[in-house]
């Protein structure tokens, strides 16, 4: 179904003759009213029209009013705006001087065969132009889900997080240093990034060679990003290892192998320092303690962060990277990653 949300503020008046003089916009549409009890608490009244719309209003004695309409798709979209005229310009005259602010949202459409509704990080919530679904699975280790943005192109969503779209070279490139590094020559280990854009760009650069651990890999529906690079699990100057990369980086230090870079694009550091985090914190410093402990010296490790909102979890990273084994140096850059539509630290 669709709702359209109405939100409007006025200075404190007479709740029960603004309701008697909205009476008849209702009864225009045949909508049946039914009063509920709000302990005090202003007005609120629900109300049943036909072709199965119905609507909810509420009067707050502070001074806000919201009306919450919902329709059926296929509804006669220019009577729902009629209505939603008619109330407004109702109120306005019943409420002559008094209204603060009027604001009409946008309608949010549910129970459609695709999902364009994604929060960010820090909760938003974002409506994507998401035309099709394009792939979903359940692997052994996430839900994964590819969907069709109008604008950001096939979109990788894991376990419900927007993860990357093929619009975002500018995540690609800030995960890999922004352009400011010599990959030339040298040997590379990456953590993931099953999408393949990091090893996509990063073969362009003529390292000596490149480790990927991966779990999951988008071969098929993220060309523009991948390119062909995930056709083969080796090529001149990469190979791919499709395993839990926590045994190997442990076979790894263990066997004394160490890289120039590491690149991890795992995971995002936890949105939050609650307790029920506490399994992700764990996880990040792990892959934290193998990764240095592979880094050559003189060697660097880039890695994502979370929305530039998040300043407590961020702020606990960093806090993190200071009680390492060994002492490191860290920097961060900000960047505007497309189809997250937010800021995001690297």
């Amino acid at each position: 179904d669709i709702t359209r949300y109405s939100v409007i503020q006025f200075k404190a008046t007479d709740v029960s003759a603004t309701v008697c003089g909205l009476q008849s916009i209702f009864q225009e549409q045949e909508m049946t009213e039914n009063v509920h009890d709000s302990e005090g608490h202003g007005y609120l009244a629900t109300f049943v029209g036909k072709n199965g719309r119905f609507a909810i209003l509420r009067m707050h004695s502070h001074g806000l009013v919201t009306f919450d309409l919902q329709f059926l798709e296929g509804d006669d979209v220019a009577q729902v705006d009629n209505l939603l005229n008619a109330l407004e310009k109702k109120l306005k005259a019943l409420l002559d001087g008094n209204i603060q602010r009027i604001k009409r949202l946008p309608a949010l459409i549910r129970g459609s065969d695709v999902d364009r509704y994604w929060p960010t990080a820090d909760g938003r919530l974002m409506e994507y132009d998401i035309d099709e679904a394009v792939y979903e699975k359940n692997s052994a280790y996430q839900n994964i889900k590819i969907l069709h943005s109008r604008q950001f192109g096939n979109m990788l969503i894991l376990n419900g997080d927007v993860n990357l779209a093929e619009s975002d070279l500018p995540y690609t490139q800030a995960i890999m240093g922004s352009g400011k590094e010599h990959y030339a020559g040298k040997e590379v280990l990456i953590l993931g990034g099953g999408d393949g854009g990091i090893l996509h760009e990063a073969v362009k650069l003529k390292p000596k060679m490149i480790t990927m651990l991966v779990i999951d890999g988008c071969r098929k529906h993220m060309r523009k990003t991948c390119g062909n690079v995930l056709d083969n699990l080796k090529g001149d100057c990469y190979e791919i290892l499709v395993q839990d990369c926590v045994p190997v980086l442990k076979k790894f230090a263990e066997q004394g192998r160490t890289f120039d870079y590491v690149i991890n694009d795992l995971t995002a550091v936890p949105i939050s320092t609650a307790p029920e985090e506490d399994s992700t914190w764990e996880f990040l410093r792990l892959i934290l303690d193998l990764s240095i402990r592979v880094l050559r010296p003189g060697g660097k490790y880039f890695t994502q962060g979370n929305c530039v909102n998040l300043t407590d979890a961020l702020s606990e990273y960093e806090k993190l990277l200071c009680r390492l084994s060994c002492k490191v140096d860290f920097s961060k850059e900000m960047v505007c990653v497309p189809s997250y539509m937010e800021l995001y630290p690297f």
